[in-house]
């Protein structure tokens, strides 16, 4: 597939993901009445079905990243070359600001405003380490031993992330940056945004460490037989 290509399909689904975090999660809090575990909930459907949607329409060209650490990540595994990681990180941030506005032009919202929601500590930073940490051990872990439910599965976790963690599980820093720019329940406040990255980073990190040993791949297997 040419890189134009994947650059478009990384652009348009990180857009299309954006449209549905922010987007549905306007839409939940204006019809919960108040209600933020219905909120939550109605957000947290949205977002696992659009996910899963997405990586599938888009899974075959791209590989659905969507996500500047699962694109490091690919790195990591020698999935992706360095320079396109780059151009995959660009356009990630650029397609998050889209949808971003998209979300907000369908109902009614300036264009971008900062985010009042202010998510800081460590409860939040502990949760983006592990939401991250368990997002990337999901991705290796199922595309090295069941390639095909690798969707399913991401979907999945990402929809209960949102509730076992104390920051609704952001997990990517593409869309921790979009939604700074959205003073709406999805939100973050723009200056808790670096610590909730290098808490992604780190958590991506730990992951690519530790999964890499539980499950080797197909080279680093039949290197070890040989030697064996």
């Amino acid at each position: 597939m040419s890189l134009q290509k994947r650059l478009v399909a990384e652009g348009l689904g990180t857009a299309f993901l954006l449209a549905v975090v922010v987007g549905s999660g306007i839409m939940a809090e204006r019809l919960a009445a108040g209600n933020v575990a219905l909120a939550l909930l109605a957000n947290a459907i949205a977002t696992g079905c659009g996910l899963l949607t997405l990586i599938l329409m888009f899974g075959p060209v791209s590989g659905a990243h969507f996500n500047p650490v699962v694109s490091l990540s690919a790195v990591w595994q020698r999935q992706l070359g360095s320079a396109v990681c780059v151009g995959y990180i660009l356009i990630q941030i650029l397609g998050a600001f889209a949808g971003v506005a998209m979300a907000h032009t369908m109902f009614g919202e300036p264009l971008f405003f900062a985010s009042e929601h202010v998510r800081t500590g460590w409860s939040q930073w502990g949760s983006e380490f592990l939401a991250s940490f368990g997002l990337i051990g999901v991705i290796i872990s199922t595309s090295r031993s069941r390639p095909a439910v690798t969707p399913f599965a991401v979907a999945a976790y990402i929809t209960a992330a949102y509730w076992f963690t104390a920051s609704t599980s952001f997990a990517n820093p593409a869309v921790t940056l979009a939604r700074a720019a959205s003073n709406t329940f999805a939100g973050i406040y723009p200056g808790d945004v670096p610590a909730f990255i290098v808490a992604q980073c780190s958590g991506t990190v730990a992951a690519n460490w530790l999964f890499s040993w539980l499950y080797p791949d197909a080279e680093t297997t039949e290197s070890a037989d040989v030697c064996n």
